[in-house]
């Protein structure tokens, strides 16, 4: 996350300040910018009256300015209570990243520096661990991360814990659930939800069947009972890297469609829908269901900026921010960062 301000383009502020205007009006805006077709999902196009999200209006905004060590692949952020984010992304033991404004990012090294050999089962004995999920609560971090190969859904996922988030700070907490071939389902991509009850549940999930949430004991972190619910799903297709946001008496599901890890090939897209209740149903701009394939789409790949997705969405105290990686020209995958506004009907769009 990082300061815009100062750093978007002219274009950019003017055709944000534009789009700022209709919005507060509460007039409906066309996709003919974008040079995307309506969609029946209101991803591209809306109904005469409603109000459409500022990314159908024209191109998608760019990633905001980020400097340093900013090569990363499913990033996800936690804020400690000094004020300094926590960057952590797939790679060989978990690789972190520091910043103290959201926008230089400096290497923190290795959640796990010596290797993660209670994950081997599931990774042919690499030490390469995938789409961490990261959050400060009760003084400490708590760090959800997929063991697994690529295709396969022999998966495991795991916790580790740390007061400090440091390098070789973490405790290995265990399995919280695996799944196995024979699963129509696959145990990688976690994120944390703690709902406004304060329950905590894990969402996760990746093509096969789709997204899925259990419960977790908040005292350990830990799977707690045996509830299984399926939560999004596009019949088999390409559909992972689930993240439940709440604001304003909704919880948002965000998703990324499409394929990932192609370079500049990707198709990655970032997708959402919301409900009233955490374990759903969830339903995208037009009412379709999540689970029924729906989904709004509220980033895509444009210009140089290719498969946008594996989001986070972070509350910070100027603005929610939105966290993604996204393939360069030559296929390099970076951090992008940008912000979230929500239109007067409450729907999240990039800015």
């Amino acid at each position: 996350m990082h300061e815009f301000r100062a750093r978007s383009t002219r274009s950019n502020r003017r055709r944000q300040a534009a789009v700022a205007l209709l919005v507060a009006a509460g007039l409906a805006v066309t996709p003919a910018a974008s040079g995307r077709p309506a969609a029946a999902d209101g991803s591209a196009g809306v109904t005469a009256g409603t109000t459409a999200a500022p990314a159908a209006v024209a191109a998608y905004p760019n990633p905001g300015v980020v400097t340093g060590s900013v090569g990363v692949h499913d990033p996800e952020v936690a804020k400690s209570p000094s004020g300094t984010y926590l960057l952590a992304h797939t790679g060989d033991g978990i690789t972190l990243k520091t910043s103290s404004d959201r926008t230089r990012w400096n290497d923190a090294g290795a959640a796990f520096p010596n290797g993660a050999s209670w994950t081997h089962a599931y990774t042919n004995g690499s030490n390469h661990l995938w789409a961490p999920d990261i959050t400060y609560v009760n003084g400490r971090y708590y760090m959800y991360y997929s063991a697994s190969t690529f295709g396969s859904n022999h998966s495991g996922i795991f916790l580790a814990t740390s007061t400090t988030g440091a390098q070789g700070s973490w405790t290995n907490q265990g399995l919280v659930i695996a799944s196995n071939t024979s699963d129509n389902w696959n145990a990688i991509d976690p994120n944390l939800v703690i709902d406004q009850s304060g329950r905590w549940r894990l969402s996760f999930g990746s093509f096969w069947s789709g997204i899925k949430m259990i419960d977790l004991d908040s005292s350990t972190g830990k799977r707690s009972g045996s509830a299984f619910a399926s939560i999004a799903g596009r019949g088999g297709g390409a559909i992972e890297a689930p993240t439940i946001h709440y604001r304003n008496g909704y919880y948002y599901l965000f998703v990324s469609f499409d394929n990932c890890c192609q370079g500049a090939s990707s198709t990655y897209r970032v997708m959402v829908g919301r409900s009233t209740s955490v374990t759903g149903p969830y339903v995208d701009r037009a009412g379709t269901a999540l689970t029924s394939g729906g989904g709004t789409e509220i980033l895509a790949g444009h210009g140089s900026i290719h498969g946008p997705g594996h989001q986070a969405v972070f509350a910070d105290s100027d603005a929610d921010a939105l966290f993604y990686h996204y393939y360069t020209d030559s296929g390099a995958s970076r951090l992008g960062i940008n912000l979230l506004g929500y239109d007067s009907a409450g729907w999240p769009y990039v800015y």
